[in-house]
């Protein structure tokens, strides 16, 4: 795009990309892994995070969510958080342990 850049080839674990009402929702019986759609990174000076409507989701490069800590704070396996469109609360996927994943194996 002119602005910004675009993320694909992630899987969500705990949760699914429901594409017909564009958010989060509940993973489908037996389905560990799946495939989220396109992610549009736009960047905005000085943003402020919305207080609802959306969920925090951690990116990490793989299953391993362990990993050295590093100066930050973060495990090395930790890439970034992005804001998931959701209508139900944060610690609802927080519970369920929802993550997007860049390889599910290596």
């Amino acid at each position: 795009p002119k602005v910004g850049c675009y993320i694909h080839g992630l899987f969500l674990e705990g949760a699914r990309w429901d594409a017909t009402v564009g958010q989060l929702a509940e993973s489908r019986p037996k389905e560990l892994y799946t495939e989220m759609a396109v992610i549009w990174l736009v960047p905005v000076a000085n943003r402020k995070p919305p207080e609802s409507g959306s969920y925090l989701c951690p990116i990490y490069k793989t299953l391993t969510r362990a990993g050295t800590l590093s100066t930050t704070g973060h495990s090395t396996n930790y890439v970034i958080a992005v804001e998931i469109p959701t209508d139900k609360p944060e610690k609802h996927w927080i519970k369920r342990g929802t993550a997007l994943i860049c390889a599910l194996d290596f």
